[in-house]
Formats: structure tokens, C-alpha cells, sequence
């Protein structure tokens, strides 16, 4: 495997991007490079660039990570609470129903955003998925 497979002589000359700031302002909604602009347009649709300080964000590849976090984060949380409250309660099934479904449901919608920006802003901080100048697009060597 030669150099160039991770990045070569471009990743040495990139400059560094703090990778927990990033996730941080992206956590927030905020542009993870200058931490003034906005990063989404709609509930999970991120904005084509920043406002304030022009970064595209259009070639973006969050995917599906971001919920499955959510799911991950969300599931461990209710699992253990409700695994909690039945080992000390006597609630009825109905009542549980009554409980955890909303639970589950309001705390997925409230984790997906910011998990979102969190992936967004760990790319951005990574270089990864046109966030570092090059396409994702594969290179072809007619060596191989």
C-alpha cells in the first residue's frame, strides 16, 4: 500500500482542525469552521454553505449514522430506565406504553439533530467526503 492511499503529501500540508470543537459546533447547529453560521436549513436538511463564513456543506455524507446513534443513545437510556422502574414498581403494561413510547419518541427527535451535526462537524474536522478539496470519487490506476 503506498502513501498516497491515506492522503500523501496532501494530508501533510492540511492544517490541523480541532475535532471536538468541531462536533461541539455542529452539536449546536453551528458551522463547524467558524462557529457563527448556520448548519441546518430544516430540521435535519443541512444548509447548502455557511453565511457567515462561506464553507459548502453540500457534499456532506452523514447518512444513516446519525440515527443510528440515536438509536444506540435512546435505547440504552430507555432500556436501562424502564428496566429500572419495573424492577421497583408494579406498573400495568398500559402504563408502561403510556410511559416509554413517548419517551423513546421525544428523545429520538431531540438527539437526531444534534447528532447530525456532530457527524457533519467530525467530517468537516476529518477532511473527509469533499470537506478536504478532492472528490469522493475513486481514482483509477491502470498500474493495478
Amino acid at each position: 500500500m503506498t502513501v498516497e492511499s491515506f492522503g500523501g503529501d496532501a494530508a501533510s500540508t492540511r492544517p490541523v482542525r480541532p475535532v471536538w470543537q468541531a462536533m461541539k459546533r455542529g452539536f449546536f447547529g453551528r458551522c463547524p469552521h467558524c462557529g457563527e453560521g448556520r448548519l441546518f436549513a430544516g430540521f435535519v436538511k443541512t444548509a447548502e454553505h455557511c453565511e457567515a463564513c462561506g464553507e459548502e456543506f453540500h457534499h456532506h455524507r452523514a447518512d444513516d449514522l446519525p440515527a443510528y446513534l440515536v438509536v444506540v443513545i435512546v435505547g440504552h437510556i430507555v432500556v436501562g430506565a424502564f428496566m429500572g422502574v419495573e424492577a421497583t414498581t408494579s406498573l400495568s403494561t398500559w402504563q408502561h406504553l403510556a410511559i416509554w413510547v413517548p419517551i423513546t419518541i421525544l428523545s429520538s427527535l431531540a438527539l437526531l439533530r444534534p447528532v447530525k451535526g456532530s457527524v457533519v462537524g467530525l467530517q468537516w474536522a476529518l477532511f473527509m467526503h469533499g470537506f478536504g478539496g478532492q472528490s469522493d470519487a475513486p481514482e483509477t490506476h491502470p498500474e493495478l
